[in-house]
């Protein structure tokens, strides 16, 4: 919906309208109204035993209770299993079986897809679970099989889904980038529905680096356990005492595409004064301006590095041992 980069062209492509469905969408982005997150999980292996096992960590090995797409609530123990007879998931992995062969170079294809639902800390964990059935009723019903866990064990509520790959009709689930704005933005709809404050934007367009980690990777680095963030912030404070740091070759990209989006913001702001919103114009223009500078992973350790020095002296030594 918010495409700035075709807003900021000149010629045949610059826009000159925006629809009521973009206008909302851009005053909830310089609103800086709380962003959804939609993430596939890579991590686990696509056996029955391996899928059983996931199943069992969402569920507490029974203690929390899995919802399923015909609407029961399983809990207890060995109901992992149950519910993957139910798929049939053993016919298809004897089909994955089957395919196999000495010469086969592509993985077989996946037979769930492991999806993360998540808000930030103090949205009410029940409306993010009433957003995600409905998101799922909308989404799949009658077509794949799914299931999902609500977990409030961190401070930000989250919904765990696994979804059958292969549907019920024999057409499989391909999970692409378009696939996942499209459901950042239905489930940010959903939220909403519930009188949640939720929004879905790209990251560069709100002004934000962020560096895609691995699954592993930044699962320990939400519980502050990653080994991966630990030796890059070892690295980068030794490079800081030594007098500066070096700069990933990304940067020059980041650069640029901070430059298209600022560009894009500032099309967009014509267009609302054309309109008649001076208002929401004023306020795409200070949101533009509030950006901070473009960080790449490096700059944005160092920049960790030197406040947590301001506070404590000695913290940049420590890192260094």
């Amino acid at each position: 919906m918010l495409d700035l980069t075709s807003y900021a062209r000149r010629g045949p492509g610059r826009r000159d309208h925006l629809s009521p469905a973009e206008i909302e969408l851009i005053s909830l982005t310089v609103r800086r109204t709380p962003e959804v997150m939609v993430k596939v999980l890579t991590h686990g292996g696509q056996n029955l035993k391996s899928i059983q096992r996931h199943l069992e960590y969402l569920d507490r090995k029974g203690d929390l209770e899995i919802e399923t797409d015909d609407g029961q609530q399983l809990s207890g123990n060995g109901v992992e299993k149950a519910l993957l007879d139910d798929w049939d998931l053993d016919l298809e992995e004897g089909r994955r079986r089957a395919d196999l062969g000495p010469r086969q170079v592509r993985s077989p294809p996946k037979m769930v897809h492991k999806i993360l639902f998540s808000m930030p800390p103090g949205t009410p964990a029940d409306k993010v679970l009433e957003a995600v059935k409905n998101f799922a009723r909308e989404e799949f019903a009658l077509k794949h099989r799914y299931a999902m866990v609500l977990h409030t064990d961190e401070p930000h509520p989250h919904v765990h889904m696994v979804v059958k790959a292969m549907s019920e009709q024999g057409v499989r689930l391909n999970i692409r980038k378009a696939t996942l704005r499209d459901w950042r933005s239905k489930f940010a709809d959903q939220l909403r529905r519930e009188g949640v404050a939720a929004n879905a934007t790209e990251r560069a367009v709100r002004g934000v680096s962020r560096i895609t980690k691995m699954d592993g990777i930044y699962r320990a680095h939400r519980r502050g356990e990653s080994r991966h963030t630990r030796e890059r912030a070892y690295s980068v404070a030794s490079e800081l005492r030594k007098g500066g740091i070096t700069v990933e070759p990304g940067k020059a990209t980041l650069r640029e595409t901070r430059r298209t989006v600022h560009e894009g913001w500032r099309a967009v702001s014509d267009i609302l004064v054309s309109e008649g919103q001076p208002q929401l114009a004023a306020q795409v223009q200070r949101f533009a301006q509030e950006m901070r500078p473009p960080l790449t992973e490096r700059e944005q350790i160092a920049d960790a590095v030197l406040s947590q020095t301001r506070r404590r002296p000695d913290s940049a030594q420590s890192l260094t041992r």
